[in-house]
């Protein structure tokens, strides 16, 4: 073979082997921002302080509601919930449940205008509910629900919109309190808002019966928030295998290149 046919074949080489190098350097940061992508997709999922179940509360019923409380730090436990109970539509009976480790304080206040519920005429109601935490609280990557037993939901309403602080063990404090527009992004700190269904035809609505509500909105809640830690999961586990893939193609060009 001649001199000039061999550095032909050479500078035809060259390119092909300095492409396949910087894809094997680039294959590392690929799969690295595709893990992180996911991991970012994953994390609005469980966020913020939220009211559940969302649609399944009847106008003019009574409901169980769960205030579900994730913790958004890695380095300090959540201590204390409040959550601010609506004025416009006055909820009456307002009752929580136990919850193991914390202690729960209503605060009842003066209504600007005297209701009617049941034939009764309504002059104070809870104004605030406030959990807090007798020990650890709920530590980094954890979350904690708040059952509460409200009622009666507005009739004329199709949604219930509660204010919530969040404080940690370092003294910070997240307000959950920001409104959420119809077509408008969702705010940084969303208020939770407990959206309504229509009320059944004998006015009491889909959870009237107090025993069959507490059981069904419990299951309800726990099918809600697995499906959604369940969904963090995988899709978290995708992005860690993506980065690994990345990772090892790296590796692997490293040393087909140092040998």
């Amino acid at each position: 073979m001649s001199s000039n046919s061999t550095m032909a074949k050479s500078s035809q080489q060259q390119p092909e082997s300095s492409r396949t190098r910087r894809c094997a350097r680039r294959l590392p940061l690929v799969g690295t921002l595709a893990a992180g992508g996911v991991l970012l997709l994953a994390g609005p999922a469980f966020a913020h302080v939220s009211v559940q179940p969302e649609g399944a509360a009847a106008k003019g019923s009574f409901a169980t509601v769960n205030f579900k409380v994730p913790n958004e730090r890695d380095d300090a436990s959540t201590v204390k919930l409040e959550v601010t109970l609506p004025t416009d539509h006055p909820l009456a009976s307002v009752m929580p449940q136990p919850v193991p480790g914390w202690k729960v304080s209503i605060t009842k206040a003066k209504l600007p205008k005297p209701v009617e519920m049941e034939g009764e005429k309504i002059t104070e109601a809870p104004s605030k509910i406030t959990w807090t935490a007798e020990d650890k609280g709920v530590g980094p990557g954890q979350f904690q629900q708040f059952p509460l037993s409200v009622g009666q939901l507005p009739k004329d309403a199709d949604q219930v919109v509660f204010k919530a602080l969040q404080t940690y063990d370092d003294k910070q404090v997240v307000r959950w309190i920001e409104p959420t527009k119809e077509g408008a992004p969702e705010p940084e700190n969303p208020a939770p808002v407990l959206k309504l269904t229509a009320a059944e035809a004998d006015g009491h609505g889909a959870a009237a019966d107090g025993t069959n509500e507490a059981k069904d909105g419990g299951n309800a809640d726990a099918t809600d928030a697995s499906g959604s830690d369940t969904t963090a999961r995988v899709l978290g586990a995708i992005g860690i295998v993506v980065g690994i893939i990345g990772v090892g193609f790296g590796v692997f060009a490293g040393r087909r290149r140092s040998v």
